[in-house]
């Protein structure tokens, strides 16, 4: 039995690397996808934990063969999911996470249609703009970059089959987990999950 795939988006800051981490650390059947990238590692992170960091050549040979289920370039930077890691989870039945931009999702939606996407929202420009500059990690310019391109991607929620807005942050968890279960229990998983069963009482 092959696991679900899902995926989340959200602008930069709006917490879902967060709440992404919280949902897979309560669900050991859930794998999240860890992405290539070509930007630099920032402090405390971990290659091929947080992602496989990875030269611009080294990411271009890859996309060219054809190794990426999605790939994208945001601030500069490209970002891709290898094809065959997260295959290989769900045909083990875990469900998979993918964490990407709208661009990603609108790749991964080609090729499986069947996917649930989810898009975290902040629960205003002002929270959203705060917890930006509470990372501590970028300068005014980049900060009214980043607010810029927010509300861009933000513009993509239509396309998504959740939306959560990241207000309350045990909340928002709770709501991804539900998002999760009911796709776990819909007809379409649970009669095979359940094929045994469902033999046995109509027998």
């Amino acid at each position: 039995m092959s696991g679900s795939l899902f995926i989340v988006s959200a602008p930069s800051g709006a917490g879902k690397t967060s709440l992404v981490n919280a949902l897979v650390e309560k669900n050991s059947d859930i794998r999240l996808s860890v992405s290539h990238t070509t930007r630099s590692a920032r402090e405390g992170e971990v290659n091929g934990q947080d992602y496989f960091f990875v030269k611009h050549e080294k990411f271009a040979q890859m996309r060219d063969a054809g190794s990426f289920l999605e790939s994208a370039t945001v601030f500069d930077n490209s970002y891709g999911t290898s094809d065959d890691a997260v295959m290989s989870q769900l045909q083990l039945g875990c469900d998979v996470i993918l964490e990407i931009d709208w661009q990603g999702a609108e790749q991964v939606r080609q090729n499986h249609p069947d996917c649930i996407s989810i898009f975290i929202l902040p629960p205003s420009k002002s929270a959203l703009e705060q917890r930006l500059r509470g990372r501590g990690q970028d300068d005014d310019e980049v900060i009214a970059r980043r607010m810029q391109d927010a509300e861009a991607e933000m513009s993509h929620y239509i396309e998504f089959d959740y939306l959560v807005v990241n207000d309350d942050f045990d909340q928002a968890l709770i709501d991804l987990t539900e998002i999760i279960g009911a796709k776990r229990h819909s007809l379409s998983i649970q009669k095979n999950k359940q094929a045994k069963l469902l033999i046995e009482l109509l027998a």
